[in-house]
């Protein structure tokens, strides 16, 4: 990032998906200008509605549909509370985290807990769930619903990425949604994920990818940096980056289906060409 420092990155991301949280306006994917983004900045009156539609959102909206494109089943929606479901992924990390009764799980970016809460049920009472998110409204939101749902085996921490509130060792297994994209310093993000990991701890993670190019007008567009599309390197970079922190086993799985839905993030800008949604695997060495 030439022109954006990464202070003036992580504020703009945090007031779009604070903006977000406050409204629950979301729905068609990673925050985009043009759709949930401009409704959280400009709708006052959505803000002042947000208790009574987290509880009114009926079967079949726009969270459900996309989160079954997204890969989640109808079992997972009726799993986790229906509020917690906000759209903003561009996958699913749990189908591909294998995780087992007792394990210790940690959510990135968790946003209102979805995942978390899909996590907390496979890990059980003997297991325990932490996400950690830098959006305060975003942390304030999945706590409530942790509490008014009786999730006794999840927590949720504000922190950043780059400085995880987690004791070095302690993870069994890291997800994350279509978050680390957002990162404007994503080696850091993964020698944090690498040092909160046990030995043999594992990734599973979704999240954005470049397949060509990004120009320089999309680089630096702060908005669409909060859309998931300008943060995006390439598989190339990516592998390089987990290497380095030391991870192995490493495997990168594009979606090349997800360009269906990651149009609808840019709306005309035809960014479906420039990035892909990914499932992302690795291990950390015992």
């Amino acid at each position: 990032m030439s022109e954006r420092t990464a202070d003036e990155i992580r504020e703009a991301i945090r007031r779009n998906y604070g903006g977000i949280a406050a409204s629950a306006s979301a729905g068609v994917g990673c925050c985009s200008s043009s759709s949930c983004c401009a409704e959280a900045r400009d709708s006052a009156e959505a803000r002042d509605s947000a208790e009574a539609r987290d509880s009114a959102e009926a079967p079949g909206s726009a969270s459900e549909e996309l989160a079954v494109t997204l890969g989640y089943s109808m079992q997972d929606l009726t799993r986790a509370p229906q509020a917690a479901n906000m759209g903003l992924g561009c996958g699913n990390p749990v189908a591909i985290a294998s995780l087992r009764p007792g394990e210790t799980v940690l959510d990135i970016g968790s946003g209102g807990g979805f995942d978390a809460f899909l996590a907390a049920e496979a890990v059980g009472g003997s297991g325990r769930v932490i996400g950690v998110d830098a959006t305060p409204e975003m942390v304030h939101r999945a706590r409530r619903l942790a509490a008014e749902h009786g999730y006794e085996n999840v927590e949720f921490r504000l922190g950043e990425m780059e400085n995880l509130p987690v004791r070095g060792g302690v993870v069994d297994v890291i997800i994350s949604n279509c978050v680390i994209n957002l990162s404007p310093e994503k080696p850091r993000v993964f020698q944090e994920l690498f040092r909160v990991l046990r030995a043999g701890g594992r990734l599973a993670v979704s999240d954005v990818v470049a397949t060509a190019e990004l120009p320089a007008e999309i680089r630096e567009d702060l908005t669409l940096y909060s859309s998931c599309i300008a943060g995006a390197c390439t598989i190339d970079d990516l592998e390089e980056m987990l290497a380095e922190a030391g991870f192995v086993e490493t495997v990168v799985r594009p979606k090349e289906e997800s360009r269906s839905f990651i149009r609808e993030w840019a709306p005309g800008m035809r960014v479906d060409e420039l990035v892909v949604s990914a499932m992302i695997e690795a291990v950390k060495p015992k």
